[in-house]
């Protein structure tokens, strides 16, 4: 009995050890099946191309084209800027030595996990202002056509303060794409996060800082969606679900009304009534020192806690005139250690029983609270009611104007159209072929495991309980156990006395035959047992296999199943 309840402590020990260490592992899982749905949806983009590329050995890239209608597209493969102009202008209300736009811009390909022939713009100058832009095919129009757009960006050194946004350009007469790029702004990358802009309107989900895939559709119907990475991160309606809102509130706080002088917020006040007892001593420290406490034997009051180090020498280019009278540096005094103390004894201090420090009076509600005080409401004056917010002034050319304090972004693969279809085409032909390449380029599974536990190292619990006890209890289960039946169980006469030989022999053999009867039940009984305990490990093994739970957990079910049971039926 003692041999089955200490394994039933040492399984709930590894229970528990396991529910903590998964509880604390959730995220990490979690993150990794996201992981492998993006890797299964990306192959399947990859397998539905029309020119397919093999990505068994080498990678054969081409560069993608558009299949169906689009305003804008770009892959910068051939590695010029001839369609986009770089602005040089002067940004105003700013100091002349950050006000010019000299950021720099170059074509390059990734710094890791390189497609050849696969070529992006990247943002190349840190602390400085950069702008770029480019017409479109032709203008877009907010009418009856949904407005898809989408690209490609990699914080290739990560980022400390930045953005990675697009802005599309007005239609007007004089757009000029040279000076400062004036626009609204669509999918905002601002210290980390991914955001929908209309002028001030803003929504932010978090973006990855690996190569990742904003995209945003904005329809007739006044309804947004935006992803990233082909995953819906946020939905809505532009009329209800943008902080700040799209209309203006009707009424706005009176900026001429100021609070009243005498306007009492205070919802409690110190008790008037109130009065310090006579025994409440301000002065009492709070610490004091034990009267109970005892200098140690041994104590050396007359040996200094530090002395001079007798092995120091005074520097050959020691200036006394400049650098002062030399001093040997202070060491722990060698008398001391075998000593409990050196110096002046004191004796510990301790918490005082009788400090209660400044006294205060309690708090009771002001009878003059007139709660939070807020100014007054009026007409707001630039109110308007645009219930279309969808149909704003079309736009004939898309542009980035950043500042940064990282270098090294990475843009990829604009493309403006009114089909998701071919926008998630487009992705399929380049983004998707970049993200298997930069997984296949991934550690191996157990390289992985090894540097997930040198940052976390309570994983290495999870994997020794996860190997270790299926083999543990397997070999406690299956391991081959000596049937009761190979035991010989010999009949051995309790001693007697001497008798006289008068007894009558029907006396013997109706002994003998007791004894007969009494071993043919042992050994009829012995088997019984077993095989109730053969039973109960084939019911746990079945409850094992069928059991929708992971299989360290499913064991651990079933093994504990099995050591209860086992006691009281044997």
């Amino acid at each position: 009995m003692k041999l089955w309840w200490g394994w039933a402590y040492v399984l709930f020990l590894s229970l528990l050890a396991l529910s903590v260490s998964q509880a604390e592992a959730q995220d990490d899982l979690d993150l990794e099946m996201e992981d492998e749905m993006e890797e299964a949806m990306v192959e399947d983009m990859v397998e539905d191309r029309e020119d397919s590329a093999e990505i068994e050995g080498e990678v054969t890239y081409k560069t993608p084209v558009p299949i169906g209608e689009v305003y804008f597209s770009e892959t910068f493969d051939d590695g010029s800027l001839d369609r986009w102009q770089v602005s040089k202008t002067m940004k105003e209300d700013a100091d002349d030595e950050i006000a010019k736009y000299d950021g720099q811009w170059s074509v390059e390909q990734l710094k890791e996990n390189k497609v050849p022939g696969d070529m992006g713009l990247v943002l190349k100058s840190r602390a400085k202002h950069h702008a770029i832009a480019s017409l479109l095919d032709r203008p877009f129009l907010f009418q009856d056509d949904a407005l898809v757009v989408q690209y490609e960006v990699n914080f290739q050194d990560g980022i400390d303060c930045g953005g990675a946004y697009i802005k599309l350009l007005s239609d007007e007469d004089d757009l000029d794409l040279v000076p400062e790029i004036h626009g609204w702004g669509l999918m905002c990358v601002q210290e980390k996060l991914l955001s929908f802009l209309n002028s001030c309107n803003c929504l932010s989900p978090s973006l990855s800082l690996s190569l990742s895939l904003p995209h945003t559709v904005l329809n007739p119907d006044n309804s947004y969606e935006i992803l990233v990475d082909q995953s819906s991160v946020s939905r809505g309606s532009l009329l209800h679900d943008v902080v700040p809102p799209v209309n203006p509130t009707k009424e706005i706080d009176d900026p001429t009304d100021s609070k009243p002088e005498d306007w009492d917020e205070r919802a409690k006040i110190p008790d008037p009534e109130a009065v310090k007892p006579d025994n409440w001593d301000e002065e009492a420290p709070a610490k004091i020192q034990d009267p109970d406490a005892v200098k140690p034997e041994g104590w050396l009051d007359d040996e200094p806690e530090f002395v001079a180090d007798p092995a120091a020498n005074k520097p050959d280019d020691w200036d006394e005139e400049m650098d002062g009278e030399w001093e040997a540096p202070q060491v722990p005094n060698p008398v001391c250690e075998t000593a409990p103390g050196c110096g002046q004894w004191k004796p510990p201090t301790i918490n005082n029983p009788q400090y209660k420090g400044k006294w205060k009076a309690p708090l009771v509600d002001n009878p003059h609270y007139q709660g939070v005080w807020s100014p007054r409401k009026i007409q707001n004056p630039d109110y308007f009611e645009d219930l279309a917010p969808f149909q704003m002034a079309s736009f004939r050319a898309v542009g980035l104007e950043l500042w940064s304090m990282t270098s090294e972004i990475y843009f990829d693969n604009f493309i403006v159209t009114s089909y998701k279809e071919v926008a998630d085409r487009w992705a399929g032909d380049s983004w998707g072929l970049k993200k298997l390449v930069a997984s296949a380029n991934e550690p191996g599974v157990f390289s992985q495991l090894t540097m997930a536990a040198e940052e976390r190292p309570w994983l290495w619990v999870v994997y020794i309980l996860t190997v270790g006890l299926p083999i543990g209890l397997t070999v406690l289960f299956c391991w081959p156990k000596k049937s009761d039946d190979d035991y010989v169980y010999k009949k051995v006469d309790s001693p007697k006395p001497d008798v006289e030989e008068e007894e009558d022999d029907d006396d013997e053999e109706e002994e003998e035959e007791k004894g007969d009867q009494a071993a043919e039940a042992k050994a009829t009984e012995s088997p019984k047992p077993a095989g109730q305990r053969e039973d109960m490990r084939s019911l746990s093994l079945s409850l094992f296999l069928s059991l929708s739970l992971p299989p360290p957990l499913s064991l651990l079910t079933c093994s504990l199943f099995h050591i209860f049971s086992s006691p009281f039926l044997s």
